[in-house]
């Protein structure tokens, strides 16, 4: 039995990661699906176009604790269960993927950065604490989340690779940083346009199909 729990625990935080927090949270407090409006991405970002920073806050925080909080039970019970590095990073990349092709949601999720933050944090505070300080220094200078997010994903694997070494963490952080960047692709073609909307620019009327149709993640 012991040598299914590295698989059955990497199963359980993808299912975590699949929990789409901006649509839930938007539905509690009646707001409009973020899949609808703005960029169409449900995240944290595009809920705060809504013009609802509660709702924007809460959405931030949870998607960061579905990153942060499989990665902590392995960190904190998964020896006593055979459970060690590699079973860690793998928890949290699986969290990572749950969010950006969620099974409860079409497979159709969010660009991963809160979600990606709290799985550094897991990991090792320091790094998160260093990846999370060059968003906000990107972001504070630039008012482009999507600038500060993709700066911050090219930065995160050279100060693990750089400060902590390789391994599978090292695998781990460089796959979602990747992923993060590819995610944002639409994002790079606007900020070279000069069309990209800043933080707390609300562009509500910008509509997108229905999820149920098949809305643009």
């Amino acid at each position: 039995m012991q040598t299914l729990y590295p698989a059955l625990a990497t199963l359980a935080a993808y299912l975590v990661g699949s929990l789409s927090f901006a649509v839930i949270v938007s539905r509690a407090m009646g707001l409009n699906d973020p899949r609808t409006y703005g960029s169409g991405n449900p995240g944290a970002t595009n809920v705060l176009r809504s013009g609802n920073k509660a709702a924007a806050v809460v959405t931030l925080l949870l998607d960061a604790l579905k990153g942060y909080l499989p990665v902590l039970l392995v960190q904190q019970f998964g020896a006593a269960h055979g459970l060690y590095e590699g079973t860690l990073a793998l928890v949290g990349l699986a969290a990572f993927l749950g969010h950006l092709w969620p099974v409860f949601f079409h497979f159709k999720g969010g660009k991963g950065v809160a979600t990606a933050a709290g799985v550094l944090l897991g990991l090792n505070p320091w790094l998160g604490l260093a990846t999370l300080a060059t968003w906000v220094i990107i972001a504070a200078f630039t008012r482009y989340s999507s600038l500060a997010a993709i700066v911050a994903a090219v930065f995160a694997p050279f100060y693990q690779i750089l400060i902590w070494g390789g391994g599978p963490v090292a695998v781990t952080v460089t796959a979602m940083g990747l992923l993060l960047i590819y995610r944002h692709r639409a994002n790079i073609d606007k900020l070279l346009k000069g069309t990209e909307s800043k933080l707390g620019q609300k562009v509500a009327a910008t509509r997108h199909p229905s999820p149920k149709h098949g809305a643009k993640s």
